[in-house]
């Protein structure tokens, strides 16, 4: 299966440094695009990903649905996809 490339995906993206075992889990934006996410669990598994999918979500008030990790799973540096909502046009809300 040939790779797909990030721009070829519809959604909005963003890069996102996580910090595992952190003490206080949280989300900082840190720029336009960017943002930092603080996770208490271990990068093992799957385990942060997952925390660092609720937290976005949680954040950003949309489904965990809509955020997918695209790139760095094993990295602590990602690329992740946001998508709308299905049934939610921008700019307004349900």
């Amino acid at each position: 299966m040939p790779a797909v490339r990030a721009q070829e995906l519809p959604g909005e993206f963003i890069k996102v440094k996580v910090l595992a075992r952190s003490k206080s889990p949280g989300v900082e934006r840190l720029t336009a695009g960017g943002f930092r996410v603080r996770v208490t669990a271990a990068p093992e598994k799957g385990r942060a990903n997952s925390e660092v999918i609720e937290q976005l979500a949680r954040f950003l008030d949309i489904p965990p649905s809509c955020v997918a990790i695209i790139r760095g799973r094993t990295s602590s540096q990602k690329l992740v996809r946001l998508t709308r909502p299905e049934g939610r046009r921008s700019g307004t809300k349900p």
